[in-house]
């Protein structure tokens, strides 16, 4: 019998969360994960903010690609972007708790799929696409 697969997501998640120095600096904080997703969130502060007084969009995208990583390395196999669009659909202002939820799509060979929802309570702020390669050579994201 394998191990848990919420064990092995949690363990991932744990390791890339202690490396990812960026998504830490930012704000960016772990609230759940499991195979093939990840919920993550951010409160934004002056920091975040652009000349228009609204959440920047590289802090959402960056919002959205740490929801991609904990998910698509929620296998303990390091997985890294490939590529990823987003779509803004509303502006986001200071103070706002921003969740980002990604779910997996597709998996095929080394490749992923994911889908990425940003919301600001019910409401979509931005959806994101994102897609991953799993990257042999890298160390798991569970040492």
């Amino acid at each position: 019998m394998g191990e848990d697969p919420d064990e092995i997501a949690a363990r991932a998640a744990a390791a890339m969360e202690r490396a990812d120095a960026a998504s830490r600096e930012a704000g960016v904080r772990l609230l759940d994960v499991g195979p093939g997703r990840a919920l993550v969130g951010m409160t934004v502060q002056a920091r975040h903010v652009n000349g228009h007084g609204l959440c920047h969009g590289g802090y959402l995208f960056l919002l959205a690609d740490a929801a991609l990583a904990y998910a698509s390395n929620s296998y303990g196999t390091s997985a890294v972007a490939a590529g990823a669009d987003i779509t803004f659909l509303r502006p986001v202002a200071a103070g706002a708790e921003i969740v980002a939820e990604a779910v997996e799509r597709a998996k095929a060979g080394r490749s992923g799929l994911y889908d990425v929802t940003l919301r600001v309570g019910a409401e979509v702020v931005a959806e994101f696409r994102g897609r991953t390669r799993q990257v042999p050579g890298l160390p798991p994201p569970s040492e």
